[in-house]
């Protein structure tokens, strides 16, 4: 009996690294940087930063808030203040069934935002509009915004101070590339945050 040939490997995954690889070598690292800068300032003026997005951006939400929350503490230094909005289910429901799911982190923001807060948008359309409305409710209340796009920015792009927007329309691309610039960004802050010279 003649023996069965061995399966190929499956090509997409090979052209599925190549094009993240493609993908993260044209970000503006220069908005990163700013990213960083920025973040740094609200943490030495002890500022709330607020994270939002739908679902895989939510979970991305949750993990970058996660990250600065507890990945940059250092002893002897304060605590970045980071609060997910993706997170209170009650609260999105809540605002979803009895108003619109447009205002699900419009609402609640609007209890908790002040003026020199951080508001942290990620939307890999950038066209979600509760992300839209949650921004809104943000430069309202004099907050400084920031997200992470794709698809070109979208209507996130114009109502944001810094916008990283990933030079891709494929979802998977675009999500992928938050993670490598969220982890970016975290790992400057906790090394500047462990310095021993730290402002």
């Amino acid at each position: 009996m003649k023996a069965k040939s061995a399966i190929p490997a499956f090509p997409a995954a090979k052209e599925y690294v190549a094009s993240i690889r493609d993908v993260l070598s044209r970000l503006d690292h220069a908005i990163l940087d700013r990213m960083v800068e920025d973040l740094w300032q609200a943490y030495s003026e002890e500022r709330t930063i607020f994270f939002f997005g739908n679902g895989g951006s939510a979970a991305l939400a949750s993990h970058f808030a996660c990250d600065l929350a507890k990945g940059t503490i250092a002893h002897g230094r304060p605590r970045f203040r980071c609060i997910s909005l993706a997170d209170n289910i009650p609260m999105i429901t809540a605002w979803a069934n009895d108003s619109s799911y447009h205002d699900i982190f419009a609402e609640p923001l609007a209890g908790l935002v002040r003026k020199g807060d951080r508001v942290f948008a990620i939307s890999g359309s950038g066209n979600s509009m509760n992300v839209v409305r949650g921004l809104e409710v943000a430069r309202s209340a004099g907050a400084k915004t920031l997200a992470l796009t794709g698809c070109e920015g979208g209507k996130v792009r114009p109502l944001v101070d810094l916008c990283l927007v990933v030079p891709s329309d494929n979802m998977q691309n675009i999500e992928d590339a938050h993670v490598c610039s969220m982890h970016a960004i975290f790992t400057a802050l906790r090394h500047r945050i462990t310095l021993p010279d730290a402002e």
